[in-house]
């Protein structure tokens, strides 16, 4: 068979064994030559001789026989073979029973049907997301025993495989010896049925063409018919191992491919769960924050806005002035507590200049002598200036 990525049917299968185990014509002629020689030596014998007669009986019982009774001790065993390793691939077979307890815990962690945003009661006592985390981790276990279990399924699988492939080469050849001895057979019987009525033609003893007739050929028919039986047998023995093998290749392909691809994508899908359920809390704290500080914005103008009513409510520009004034020390106030102020600095300088002035020898009467120029004024005087 050529090279395709087409699976072939059963029918194409059954043709392609058949060119397989045809013989080349380099074969054909070599039989075609121990066809021709059989038949002369079977017409050409001698009645009389019982050994000749029984060589060539014997020859006929026996033509076939080791490879049909190989083919058929090859069937049992194959039946035997095939019977143990297709349960492989059934239902409690290792491989296909991991594969369904793998899609069981893969379907029971799919985080789409999780609903991580459980609101009521039951939300608040129980997180959603944290409580699948115990289930994944409890799971996690299992699914690695899982995995341990198909790789150990796909190393027997490999194994059977291995050994089938063995078996079916084994059978191929038994179809292919079938073969040669159903084409010598055939050319063995036409050759004799040839001679045969060529012999009738020329008269010769009819005892001879009776031996011939019923004693050979039809023997030979018979036998004929049972090779090509066996050949029949041996193909769909072929066939049955050509499917247990193909079976325990995809069953590989499906325990890497969930070693590989669906472990991974269990793994990729939890990840995506937890960080869009932690974007969900990102965005609801944000959303808490930005409200927040609408609120206090939103205060902020509201008593911005308060105050400038209040103002524009107060009446004319004297009166919003006012407002300011009543808010600051009184000018009146100030000056009341200046002219205080001066008036104790007066009181102060007449009672110094009430007092004698010391003499040498005595005092004097009460002086106010005017400062000399370039000389400072006290501080008494200048608050009488600014009185």
């Amino acid at each position: 068979m050529s090279f395709s990525m087409e699976v072939p049917s059963q029918e194409e299968i059954k043709v392609a064994i058949e060119e397989e185990v045809k013989p080349v014509p380099e074969e054909v002629a070599k039989l075609k030559e121990l066809a021709d020689n059989n038949v002369n030596a079977i017409m050409s014998l001698d009645l009389e001789s019982l050994d000749n007669r029984k060589g060539i009986l014997q020859s006929i019982d026996t033509f076939g026989m080791n490879t049909m009774r190989s083919s058929s001790e090859k069937n049992q065993l194959l039946q035997i073979t095939v019977g143990n390793l297709s349960k492989t691939g059934d239902d409690g077979g290792q491989v296909a029973k991991g594969l369904s307890e793998l899609n069981i815990q893969l379907k029971d962690l799919d985080p789409s049907a999780v609903d991580f945003a459980k609101h009521g009661l039951l939300g608040k006592l129980f997180n959603p997301l944290r409580a699948y985390f115990a289930r994944y981790e409890k799971a996690d276990t299992v699914i690695a025993d899982i995995i341990v279990s198909l790789d150990k399924g796909k190393t027997t699988l490999k194994n059977d495989n291995t050994t089938l492939e063995i078996e079916q080469q084994t059978l191929r050849d038994l179809t292919k010896k079938l073969q040669k001895e159903i084409e010598l057979g055939t050319l063995m019987d036409s050759s004799i049925e040839q001679q045969v009525e060529a012999a009738k033609v020329r008269g010769e003893d009819p005892e001879k063409i009776r031996f011939i007739t019923e004693e050979v050929m039809f023997p030979l028919r018979q036998r004929l018919m049972d090779l090509q039986q066996m050949q029949v047998v041996n193909q769909q023995g072929i066939m049955a191992i050509e499917v247990v093998v193909r079976n325990n290749k995809e069953l590989i392909r499906g325990v890497d491919r969930a070693k590989n691809v669906t472990v991974s994508a269990l793994k990729i899908a939890v990840t995506v769960a937890s960080a869009l359920y932690n974007q969900k809390i990102v965005l609801k704290k944000i959303e808490l924050l930005n409200q927040t500080t609408n609120e206090l914005i939103a205060g902020t103008s509201r008593m911005l806005k308060d105050q400038g009513g209040g103002d524009s409510q107060a009446g004319p520009r004297g009166e919003h002035l006012g407002r300011y004034d009543e808010a600051s020390v009184h000018r009146r106030t100030v000056r009341a507590r200046f002219d205080q102020r001066l008036q104790a600095g007066s009181a102060a300088e007449n009672a110094r200049d009430d007092q004698p002035v010391p003499r040498a020898g005595g005092y004097r009467g009460k002086a106010n002598p005017a400062p000399r120029t370039g000389q400072q004024a006290g501080p008494l005087s200048i608050v009488r200036c600014l009185g």
